[in-house]
């Protein structure tokens, strides 16, 4: 299973006062917070904690078909510059993160294994081109010959007819970037 969450920097600065009364409460568990006041980017911090939850609950609402909002019940963890792992109940994803001074970007996995992941971030108005260029690419599927149907939580499923080319697939877009993530078929 694969998920992903993309946060455009610029829109982030200019829309959202993550410093405002109550949201770092609201969002994060108390080690988060800490993480995020002890640490010289707290910006970044903020989006890229935001960024590995969201990521992770789109890998959990596929496995389990429902959709809620509990952000401080995800808790982050950095291992590195870019990797992280995110907890739930007994659930562990793992994250890689790409950011730079234009976004932050994270695909979260459910195992440690390096599964055989599909990812790009481009035009928001280009991702779904994107994606099935890929998919053409991967599979020799004719991307007019593939169709997208969403699950009951709304995730993103590739077909061609019957035959559904993706394992687990999770698209995100967000102000000037869009980004989609997945795995094929045939990989676990």
């Amino acid at each position: 299973m694969v998920g992903n969450d993309l946060v455009d920097l610029q829109i982030a600065k200019s829309e959202s006062n993550w410093r405002r009364k109550g949201f770092l409460e609201k969002q994060f568990t108390i080690k988060e917070q800490q993480l995020i006041l002890k640490n010289g980017n707290s910006f970044n911090d903020v989006w890229r904690l935001w960024s590995m939850k969201e990521a992770a609950y789109k890998i959990y609402t596929q496995q389990h078909k429902k959709r809620f909002f509990a952000p401080q019940k995800f808790e982050c963890s950095f291992i590195s510059e870019s990797e992280g792992m995110v907890s739930f109940e007994k659930n562990k994803f793992f994250t890689t993160t790409f950011l730079n001074a234009h976004y932050c970007y994270t695909i979260a996995q459910k195992t440690n294994d390096k599964l055989v992941v599909f990812s790009s971030v481009g035009l928001p108005e280009n991702i779904g081109c994107k994606m099935k260029q890929k998919l053409q690419e991967l599979t020799g599927v004719l991307a007019e010959e593939m169709t997208q149907i969403k699950s009951s939580v709304g995730a993103p499923l590739y077909y061609q007819k019957e035959k559904l080319l993706t394992n687990s697939c999770s698209i995100s877009h967000h102000g000037n970037y869009g980004a989609f993530a997945f795995t094929l078929q045939n990989e676990s």
